[in-house]
Order: structure tokens, then sequence, then C-alpha cells
């Protein structure tokens, strides 16, 4: 493997099989964003302990302090919906665009509520995407919302944040299926850590006035999302352990949920003081694996690839976020996994696999489509056979030494 990935292709040699090893995941950065904004929005500030190195975090605590009127937030959904709301409750005039990917990604939802609140923001190219203008806010308007929760949680976890220093508080009803629940559980576990006063009933959040008072010291926890790509390897594996650090069974994280799904693909998951250890298990062969990804749809491609692997038919639904990420990863798992000679039926927001990916002597290459987790979810085939990535850089989104740690878990 070529460890020089700065920019550029990457190539993994065929893996005979996994060292046991111990891996340090990257911090979330999904709770290190929210972290960021609520600690900006409070009376005081916290020490922030393990903050993510994974890029859309760095670039959230770079523009967060910037004083430049223009935010580009590059290709980082997230930060992108947060600093709006960040920027829309602000006394500062800011312009925020990003990548060409960015602006195809939907923003009108979360616009059009911050607009209701009676903030100032005006679409500078196209109607419902970036880049924005955003003017100083002047007055709360309203403090009741009613906002889609079935397109994605993003919009709604921005408007909780700004919540509690709005003067008259904020309530959001969600209308039709809420889809990513546990990261709307987990925003408000994050305000919760920094003193404000927030409920959410599955339909309805009530946040009160009076604003954020942060703790002392607040730390972050590890991926859990990262952490399924080792799970992936090892159910790939012929054998082998690997101990996640620090990695615990009680977290705010949506995707700690792969534990469990992982039961059914053969590893098994023990809780210790060094963390998490992953070990192999028996799978029942031919049984169908399905499961709606509705609150886990970051898990969605590393499961696909798994199944294949493994010869396990799989049907998953709950995917309509997918098509609105960093790709369409719907589409993009379809083309991939049509490489190794995988069946996948699309239907909707849902996708049937058939088929096993066999041992191949022949380099396949990867197309990432800019998203890291195409990458790293494709990665654990090295198993299957010699492989080639278009873009290794793709992972500093997330996961930034992910090929590193790879390198040193794989025999060659």
């Amino acid at each position: 493997m070529d460890e020089k990935h700065s920019k550029g292709p990457i190539k993994i040699s065929k893996a005979e099989n996994i060292q046991n090893i111990t891996i340090e995941l990257p911090a979330s950065k999904s709770i290190a964003n929210r972290a960021l904004i609520v600690n900006s929005l409070s009376k005081k500030n916290s020490r922030l302990l393990n903050i993510s190195n994974a890029n859309d975090t760095v670039l959230m605590q770079e523009l967060i302090s910037s004083n430049s009127t223009l935010v580009d937030t590059q290709d980082a959904g997230t930060t992108t919906r947060f600093l709006t709301a960040f920027f829309a409750v602000q006394n500062k005039s800011k312009i925020i665009t990003g990548t060409e990917r960015m602006k195809l990604r939907p923003i009108g939802i979360l616009v059009d509520s911050l607009r209701k609140l009676g903030c100032q923001i005006e679409y500078l190219e196209k109607e419902g995407f970036l880049p924005l203008e955003i003017s100083p806010f002047k007055k709360q308007l309203s403090d009741n919302l009613m906002v889609p929760a079935d397109v994605s949680s993003q919009y709604i976890s921005a408007l909780m944040m700004i919540g509690p220093v709005l003067d008259k508080g904020l309530s959001i009803e969600l209308t039709g299926t809420v889809g990513s629940k546990p990261y709307i559980e987990m925003t408000m576990e994050v305000m919760k850590s920094f003193g404000a006063n927030v409920h959410f009933n599955g339909t309805q959040i009530e946040i009160k006035p009076g604003g954020y008072n942060a703790p002392e010291s607040y730390t972050i926890e590890p991926d859990w999302s990262a952490a399924s790509y080792w799970y992936s390897i090892l159910a790939i594996a012929q054998q082998g352990e690997i101990t996640l650090k620090h990695l615990t069974r009680e977290s705010i994280q949506g995707d700690h949920v792969i534990a469990g799904l992982m039961n059914a693909l053969g590893i098994q998951t023990k809780f210790t003081e060094k963390g998490a250890i992953l070990s192999k298990s028996p799978t029942s062969k031919g049984i169908p694996f399905k499961y709606d990804f509705t609150d886990c749809p970051d898990l969605a491609q590393t499961i696909a690839v798994v199944c294949a692997a493994k010869g396990i038919p799989c049907e998953m639904t709950g995917l309509e976020s997918l098509r609105i990420k960093e790709t369409d990863r719907i589409e993009a798992i379809r083309k991939e996994l049509s490489k190794f000679g995988i069946e996948v039926k699309v239907q909707e927001n849902a996708v049937s696999i058939t088929g096993e990916i066999q041992t191949f002597t022949h380099e396949v290459s990867i197309n990432t489509y800019k998203d890291h987790r195409m990458a790293m979810a494709f990665a654990p085939l090295c198993l299957k056979g010699p492989l080639q990535f278009d873009e290794a850089a793709v992972v500093i989104k997330s996961y930034p030494h992910f090929w590193e740690d790879l390198t040193r878990t794989i025999i060659t």
C-alpha cells in the first residue's frame, strides 16, 4: 500500500488476513461539531477534550471564529447547515458557499425555518441552494416552527442549537416520518451538557430561553461510525481480534447499533476497561439480513459490502437521506458492487443485494465519488483481492489516519 496519499489514487495489495491489533479511533466529528456550536453560543467557553482532527471539524473550528465575511464550507454538509443557523442569529454579515457538490445539496427547509424566526437570508444563485447571504439578526418574529423530519436531521439539529439564545426560546413540531432520530437525541444530549433546557418527545422539541452555561470541560467520544469499518474488516477476515480503544457501550451516538447488527454477521463485542474487543463468531450463511437504516444511514454502505463479501442476502430500507449525501450513495453502492458481479436492485429508497464476492487476482478500481464513506466501506474488500481507489485523501473528512491504520492491520 502506498501511504503517500495526500492526493491521487491509492493501491492496496490483496490481504491474506489481519493481525490482532489495537486501534485508536478518531473522535466523533458529529459530537465535536455540535459541541463547537453550543460552546461558541455559551456565556463562557468550555475546554473541549479529544476534539476530532477530521477535516469537517477542523474546518468548523476555523470558520466559526473567522472574521471573514466569506465562509467556504467546502463539501461539509453538517458544517454548512450548522453554521447557517449559527451565523443567522449573530450580529454579522456572512456569505456562505461551498463546493459544486455542496451547491447541489438542498438547504431550503432550513432557510425557510430561519426566515420564519426573523433571520435575514437571501439566495445568491439558485433558490434553495448555496451560496447564501446572511444579514445581522434583528428580532425574533416567531418561536414556533413546523419542520419536515424525513429529509435531513441536520436541519433540525441546526435549529435546536440556536434555540436557547433566542429571546422567546423555540418550539419545533416535526412532521412526517422522523429520520435519523438518534442524531436529534445526540444534539439534545450535547445541549443539555452545556446547560440548555431542552425536551424531545419524538415529534415535539421544546427549548426554553436562557442560553447555555458551558461546563469546565467536555470530552468527545470516539467515533462509532469509524468503528463500523473495523467490524467490517474482521467480519470478512478468516480470523483475528481487534480492540477499539476507549469505545464504550454507553454512547450518545446512534451508530453504536453496529455492535448489535454485526452479531448477525459474525462479530461479537466485549466491552472492557480498554475499550471494545471484537472477535469472530459463527454466522448462518443464507439467512437474509434485513434492516431499516432510517436511524443510522451512515452504516448502510458498510453493511452492504459485508453482506456482499460474505454472500449474505441483504435487504436495506430507510435509505432516503443517502440520495443527498456527499454523493448519491444508493447509486454509488450499486455501481461499485456491480464490479464484483453483485446484483443490486434499487426500488425508491430501498436496496436488495444478492451474490457473493469471490477471491479475485485482478486489480479492481473503486470510484469514491469524493465520498469518505465509499472509500472506507469498500477498503475491507482487500481481503478478497487487490484494489485501487481513485482518491485517497477523501478519508480526511472523518478519519484522516484510516489508511495508516489499515496498513498496520492487514497481512499481505
